[in-house]
């Protein structure tokens, strides 16, 4: 069946898309992956630097760009926005472009609280217009690997989940030098809100949306104005457990996420391309299933998918939402 809030984009070729932001994501894991698919252009980009803008833009094969988000959103031109800032602009640049009337995919998080999310939300939904939010995880084919095995229960019933993200703190941390990551004000929970924000999303496409959720927060090395050590506990909908410790001024680096079932259990990493690990009292699978060159590449298929009514994209507003508010939840905002 087709969806109706895609049917003006069923025979439209190009679609033609406006980018706000041209950072480290839109270097490699974004653009390039919206460029590869058939029937999407990236035609105008938009970054405050204008030499910054220009240079991106010529190196990428864009044929416009413009040091002023409005022009982009309000282009006639443009047929959808992906808006790749920081968070704490999501909200102003979100709204201007459900104004605009146009589809729009946002990266992650959604917006740095729940509450600025549901007003990106609400706005999409009243006006009936598509919201990508940038999980990318959700479309990649090692995690419906995964997904596949819980699907045919081969470690039996789900109990628990649990995920250790550590690491130790960067140069750029240790040095003092400014980074929105850990800028309090731009990202509440620094690296949880950037990286954890990807396996919470990823754990309620697996298992289910999550009903309940708590945490406490710190901030140990008093090295930058956000937490750097977080831990949570939550409950899904289908009543499996989980737990997360994330820490970021630890001296080893982990990235170990462990569902456990009444029959075996299922070992993977969230960012880090470790071996998905498939262990019961009969069997002992190990898969390598490596991502994309440009990570984002099967998200901006499905994007084209779901505009031309050819299916649901995993990632939209309403599960990003939902994650939002997990956030907040274990964040205790």
């Amino acid at each position: 069946m087709l969806m109706t809030e895609s049917l003006s984009f069923l025979d439209k070729t190009p679609i033609r898309w406006g980018v706000i932001g041209c950072g480290s994501v839109a270097e490699k894991k974004s653009v390039p992956a919206y460029q590869m698919v058939p029937g999407f252009e990236v035609a105008m980009v938009m970054r405050r630097d204008a030499d910054k803008v220009k240079d991106y833009a010529e190196r990428h094969g864009i044929a416009h760009c413009s040091t002023n988000a409005l022009e982009v959103i309000q282009n006639p031109e443009i047929d959808a926005i992906y808006i790749a800032t920081p968070p704490d602009s999501h909200r102003e640049y979100a709204l201007l472009v459900a104004e605009a009337g146009k589809p729009c995919c946002i990266e992650k998080p959604m917006a740095p609280t729940y509450k600025e999310s549901l007003e990106i939300h609400n706005a999409f939904q009243e006006k009936g217009l598509p919201l990508f939010i940038a999980y990318y995880r959700r479309s990649l084919p090692r995690f419906n690997q995964i997904k596949e095995w819980l699907d045919e229960q081969r470690i039996g019933q789900v109990r628990h989940i649990q995920w250790t993200k550590t690491k130790p703190p960067t140069e750029m941390d240790l040095s003092g030098a400014y980074n929105w990551r850990t800028d309090a004000k731009i990202a509440p929970g620094g690296y949880f809100d950037d990286l954890a924000s990807h396996g919470l999303d990823l754990f309620a496409y697996l298992l289910g949306n999550i009903k309940k959720a708590q945490g406490f927060t710190t901030n140990q090395q008093g090295l930058y104005s956000a937490h750097d050590s977080v831990v949570g506990s939550w409950i899904h909908e289908t009543g499996v457990t989980g737990d997360g410790v994330w820490n970021f001024g630890t001296h080893h680096r982990k990235d170990q996420v462990e569902i456990l079932g009444s029959n075996g259990k299922i070992t993977f990493a969230v960012l880090d391309e470790a071996p998905l690990v498939l262990e019961t009292a009969n069997e002992r699978q190990e898969l390598h299933v490596p991502n994309p060159e440009h990570i984002q590449q099967y998200h901006a298929q499905y994007i084209n998918d779901h505009l031309r009514g050819l299916s649901q994209h995993p990632s939209l507003g309403t599960s990003g939402l939902h994650t939002s508010w997990v956030m907040d939840q274990i964040l205790g905002n």
